[in-house]
């Protein structure tokens, strides 16, 4: 069977690894001189690994017509792993407000795709942002940058130029899911690849490191949803 893969060149990279994205996507990460040859011979022998990565439950292929909610009064929609009620308002709001529900403006209500983004954006900014900092503390270890980003089937990624990035989806996702990302991601400036040793650190830290694996693997697809 033919294994499908892109390759991402970096002349910072130092060794090749191999990640299968959450919609299944293989991504070969190599230094920039490293031959096709010897790429193509690395990921056959990492064949069998591949596959299992990528029929794990956690990856899926994006739904051709994903389920979407209307940005209606009655609707809800999540934030920090819980559903709040959606209540449109026709005038004297030019914001989305959250006051143990979601206040809408009833002109942004009218455009669903989107429409909460910014909200999640600043909320993710604002919450997620100062944890990777205290996490980052308590582990001993400094990166260079931390960004919310717009990134498709990654919750998180910690790059060669220790900078860390964070999905702002993740803003919808319990705190203890949060901080399992925010520590996974930090444990690779300590150990570059999902070894024992890599584990254990974030196991150590994250207590309910597997509730947090489990509740990704049921909920993941949903915070992929516009609402």
């Amino acid at each position: 069977m033919q294994l499908s893969y892109s390759v991402r060149r970096s002349t910072r990279r130092k060794t090749l690894t191999i990640t299968v994205e959450r919609d299944r996507h293989v991504v070969v990460h190599a230094p920039s001189n490293t031959s096709d040859d010897v790429i193509r011979q690395v990921v056959e022998s990492r064949r069998q690994w591949i596959f299992e990565k990528m029929h794990h439950g956690q990856k899926y292929q994006e739904l051709p017509h994903p389920p979407g909610k209307e940005l209606v009064s009655g609707e809800s929609a999540l934030y920090l792993g819980r559903e709040y009620r959606v209540e449109v308002v026709a005038n004297g709001l030019s914001e989305i407000r959250f006051t143990r529900r979601f206040l809408v403006p009833a002109s942004q209500a009218t455009r669903r795709k989107g429409a909460m983004r910014e909200w999640y954006v600043a909320r993710a900014n604002e919450i997620i942002l100062p944890r990777v900092n205290r996490h980052a503390e308590d582990l001993g270890v400094e990166f260079m940058r931390a960004k919310i980003v717009d990134s498709r089937y990654r919750w998180g990624s910690c790059t060669v130029r220790n900078n860390v990035n964070f999905n702002w989806r993740l803003i919808k996702a319990p705190t203890f899911v949060i901080d399992y990302v925010i520590v996974h991601e930090l444990a690779h400036l300590i150990e570059a690849n999902h070894t024992p040793q890599f584990w254990n650190v974030v196991r150590t830290h994250v207590p309910k490191m597997e509730k947090a694996r489990a509740w990704l693997n049921d909920n993941g697809q949903v915070l992929e949803n516009e609402i």
